[in-house]
């Protein structure tokens, strides 16, 4: 019954989030944010959001192993697994891509977060120098972003359709109510997935005899990679290796900082031993593994998908039998 109530969390979980985002989106266009910053902002975090919802529900139900798991897992996941598969359908072009200011703006956040994972606790300091980071590569971000548009076109045409047409889950025909609805469901099911999850997840760790940080780093961790996969299997059939490779990379700095960050807000993480010696090595670990890829310019072909797939296999084995 609990690996029922898990997956029907994490479904509700996966619609709610991406219906907040169709109605955030639309709401924040009609109302006239510019395209550009709701890319930057309002998608990035709507797409988070299944995450922190479970960050927060985890550590007000004194689980705070399934928050840290869920976000160190995801990141291994992302590279290994997100990355991995799509390569065993079609080669991904990556060495087409110029990914490496982002690139090393994620090392850079793997980096300072193992440095505050080594205190102890991610606590409200903690938190507020992860939002700060973070606030720092948005600021970098929609400066580039900005400037490069102006580059491209006319400032006349700067935030015309095509850029609305480009934002995930934007339709400048979507009446109000439907944006109301999105809206409503969204913030509805967020909250009530993530209690689900949780909830079953714990009952899970328990039955079995793991802890809750195996949970959070297997089954929570590749349940809310579901939707990167998804997007980045989509963009490997269609030759979009920038768009898989981005979402990698902004995911993963995304639950770094803003995950993490804002639920130290709220309260006290305790850092598990098993992330100081094992899991957050395999997620830096990981993270280097896209050097070549990045910087070497080199396509993520099939023999490449399969390293990357075994790797994670492994790695789910070995947590799980420790």
């Amino acid at each position: 019954m609990d690996w029922l109530l898990a997956s029907l969390g994490l479904v509700i979980l996966l619609l709610a989030g991406d219906s907040l985002v169709r109605g955030a989106v639309n709401f924040a266009l009609r109302v006239g944010i510019p395209a550009l910053i709701v890319s930057l902002t309002i998608v990035a975090f709507g797409t988070s959001a299944p995450e922190l919802l479970i960050a927060i529900k985890a550590l007000m139900d004194n689980a705070p192993g399934i928050a840290m798991g869920n976000v160190v897992g995801s990141n291994t996941a992302n590279i290994l697994m997100v990355l991995g598969f799509p390569a065993l359908l079609a080669a991904m072009h990556t060495s087409e891509c110029d990914s490496r200011k982002n690139y090393i703006y994620m090392i850079a956040s793997s980096v300072l977060f193992i440095g505050l994972a080594f205190r102890g606790v991610f606590d409200a300091l903690a938190g507020l120098v992860l939002l700060a980071a973070l606030a720092a590569v948005l600021t970098d971000s929609f400066l580039h972003a900005r400037n490069h548009r102006r580059e491209a076109r006319a400032a006349e045409a700067a935030m015309g359709a095509d850029d609305i047409e480009e934002l995930e889950g934007a339709d400048p025909e979507l009446p109000w109510w439907k944006i109301i609805v999105f809206l409503g469901l969204g913030l509805v099911g967020l909250p009530l997935g993530a209690d689900i999850l949780v909830d079953s997840s714990v009952n899970i760790a328990r039955e079995f005899g793991v802890t809750e940080t195996v949970i959070g780093l297997t089954l929570v961790a590749l349940g809310t990679s579901l939707p990167e996969l998804a997007t980045t299997v989509m963009a490997a059939l269609r030759r979009q290796a920038d768009v898989a490779l981005g979402n990698v990379i902004g995911s993963n700095m995304f639950n770094l900082l803003a995950i993490i960050g804002i639920t130290s807000l709220l309260g006290e993480i305790p850092v598990d031993r098993q992330f100081l010696q094992f899991d957050l090595w395999v997620m830096l670990a990981s993270s280097l593994l896209l050097v070549p890829f990045v910087f070497l310019k080199r396509d993520i072909t099939r023999g490449w998908g399969i390293l990357l797939v075994a790797l994670y296999i492994a790695y789910i084995t070995v947590v799980v039998m420790a």
